[in-house]
């Protein structure tokens, strides 16, 4: 890996409708890292066939595929999106090239194609998460769905979380080592079919989201 290439992380739940597409407009010179967490629909061969670095991580839970991806990658700069479909690839590059400017983490705020695509509940605690981040001084308005970061300095924050929680801590953890955080509107779109969404999709996977994100508050 050359410092001028990217390693794309993308946490994996049967997500093989997805990833064709998703991949499909992974941009030139950024490389992906899809980690299984344990999925059943054949997902990891999907990503194999399409070239993409397969890694499997055996530890349910979106902290923990995240934590495998980073350890696994090479490049100086890598980003994070979730592989189902709902974020746009394409928006990568300024994120990357904020961080080569100078910013210690560029994050998306995701800006719905259409009416419907974030359910309401989801998007009232997204809101309630980022006053809550703002109140400390982080100048966001949104939980970084989407990513880019130097590989050795995220490592060095140490963020621990292995569920819902590990974006919020990533930013909180953030804050408080003064790194320059920047924010860019991203689209949101509708997942591709036949994936679901693990926070949104249902009432369980959004009050195991609460109860995430309300244990990293609390620390």
């Amino acid at each position: 890996m050359t410092d001028l290439q990217v390693d794309v992380v993308l946490p994996c739940l049967d997500e093989a409708g997805a990833l064709p597409g998703v991949l499909a407009v992974l941009p030139s010179g950024y490389r992906a890292i899809v980690v299984d967490n344990g999925s059943g629909d054949g997902s990891p061969e999907v990503a194999a066939g399409l070239g993409a670095k397969v890694v499997h991580e055996p530890r349910r839970g979106y902290g923990a595929a995240v934590h495998a991806g980073l350890e696994a990658a090479t490049a100086d700069i890598v980003c994070f999106a979730d592989a189902d479909g709902s974020l746009d690839l394409a928006d990568l590059p300024r994120l990357v090239a904020a961080v080569r400017e100078g910013a210690d983490l560029a994050v998306g705020r995701r800006v719905p194609t259409h009416h419907g695509v974030w359910p309401w509940h989801a998007r009232a605690g997204n809101a309630v998460l980022s006053l809550l981040l703002r109140g400390r001084g982080l100048p966001v308005r949104d939980i970084a769905p989407l990513r880019a970061v130097r590989r050795r300095a995220l490592l060095d924050l140490d963020v621990t979380d292995r569920a819902f929680g590990y974006p919020l801590e990533l930013l909180i953890k953030a804050q408080r080592a003064g790194w320059r955080v920047q924010e860019f509107d991203v689209s949101y779109g509708e997942r591709a079919k036949g994936t679901k969404s693990k926070v949104s999709g249902s009432l369980r996977g959004t009050l195991r989201a609460v109860r995430d994100f309300g244990k990293v508050l609390a620390r």
